[in-house]
C-alpha cells in the first residue's frame, strides 16, 4: 500500500503555463505519479524535490527566437509603421502638373483632371514645375486654392457619372465614403509616399487618374504591380511640390500607401486648399467659435456662402 501526501504547494510556486507543463511531463516521465518511490519523508519535501526538478528542466529548455513574416524582408525600419493600408514597394514615380501640356511621354494634357473638367481655373492657374518659379512649394505668382500636394493613380472608380460595378468590392473605404451613386469616393483620399534614398515621407491627395491608365485597381487596391509602359512601368504621378519636398528626379523610385486623414501629420501639405481637409476644417473650427461668440455677445450671425 502507497503511502500519499497532501502535497498542497503555495500559490507562489505553483506552475502553470509552459512551467506547468515541463514540470508535469517530468513527474509523468520520472514516475512520481508513484508517490512510494519518492526520495522525500514529508510534503515539505515533496515541494522542495519537485521545484528542483522544476528548475532542471528550465535549463534544458533551448531560447526560441520569434521572426515576425513579412512579404518584404528587405524594406526599412519606416515600414513597421502600423497602418490600416499596405504599401506598394519601389514603384517608378513620375511628375505632373495642373496644366501641363501633352508630351511625348505624356500624350494627355492636364488642364482638366479625370475629375474636374476645369481643372486649372479650380486649382488657381498653371502650376509651374520650375523651381525657380516656385516658393514653399507653391508657385510664385499664385496661391494654389486646391492643395498643392497632389498625386494621381491608375483607377478611376465612376465613368460617365457611373459609379463601376467593382467599386464597393474593391475599395476598402468605399461603404465608409460613399454619399451618392456615380459621386467618386476617391478623389482627394490621402496616400503617404516614402522615399527610401532620401529617407524622407510625403502626403499628397489623390486629384487625378494616371499615369496612362484609369482600371488598374488590382494595383491600386491590391497586390499587382503597375502594368509596363512607357514610362519604365511609372504607376505613381506626383505634383511639383511632393517632388521638391521628397528631392526627387523627373522619374524616381517611391514606395506609397493609403492613410487615413486621421493620421496624417501636420506639414506643408496641410497649408493650402479648399479641397484640403485640414484646410476645411480649421475654417468649420473657426466658424464655430465665431458664432459661439457671437452667441454669447448677443449679437444675430448671418452667413453668406
Amino acid at each position: 500500500m502507497h503511502q500519499r501526501f497532501n502535497c498542497a504547494i503555495p500559490r507562489k510556486s505553483r506552475c502553470n503555463g509552459l512551467l506547468g507543463y515541463f514540470f508535469t511531463m517530468m513527474l509523468l516521465a520520472t514516475g512520481m505519479g508513484v508517490f512510494g518511490q519518492l526520495p522525500c519523508q514529508s510534503s515539505e519535501d515533496f515541494a522542495r524535490y519537485a521545484m528542483k526538478l522544476r528548475e532542471n528542466a528550465m535549463l534544458k529548455i533551448e531560447p526560441q527566437a520569434f521572426v515576425a513574416p513579412t512579404s518584404q524582408p528587405s524594406q526599412p525600419s519606416h515600414f513597421g509603421v502600423a497602418g490600416r493600408y499596405p504599401w506598394k514597394m519601389d514603384i517608378m514615380t513620375t511628375v505632373f502638373w495642373v496644366g501641363e501640356k501633352p508630351t511625348r511621354n505624356n500624350p494627355v494634357p492636364n488642364t482638366k483632371s479625370a475629375w474636374d473638367a476645369n481643372w486649372v481655373l479650380s486649382y488657381g492657374g498653371f502650376d509651374n514645375p520650375d523651381p525657380l518659379a516656385r516658393r514653399n512649394y507653391i508657385p510664385t505668382n499664385f496661391t494654389p486654392r486646391q492643395n498643392p500636394f497632389y498625386c494621381a493613380l491608375p483607377y478611376n472608380d465612376v465613368t460617365n457619372s457611373t459609379t463601376k460595378p467593382e467599386a464597393p468590392m474593391v475599395i476598402p473605404w468605399f461603404k465608409e465614403a460613399y454619399r451618392k451613386y456615380g459621386e467618386s469616393v476617391c478623389r482627394n483620399r490621402w496616400i503617404e509616399i516614402y522615399c527610401k534614398h532620401n529617407l524622407r515621407t510625403c502626403y499628397a491627395q489623390w486629384s487625378d487618374c494616371g499615369p496612362f491608365r484609369t482600371d488598374h485597381w488590382e494595383y491600386v487596391f491590391g497586390d499587382e504591380k503597375p502594368a509596363w509602359n512607357i514610362n519604365q512601368g511609372a504607376g505613381l504621378d506626383v505634383s511639383p511640390a511632393v517632388r521638391d519636398f521628397l528631392g526627387l528626379s523627373g522619374m524616381d523610385v517611391t514606395s506609397w500607401r493609403f492613410v487615413d486623414y486621421r493620421d496624417v501629420p501636420p506639414g506643408p501639405w496641410a497649408y493650402y486648399g479648399d479641397n484640403n481637409d485640414f484646410v476645411i476644417n480649421s475654417r468649420a473650427n473657426t466658424e464655430r467659435v465665431a458664432s459661439r461668440s457671437a452667441e454669447d455677445s448677443g449679437v444675430e450671425t448671418v452667413t453668406t456662402r
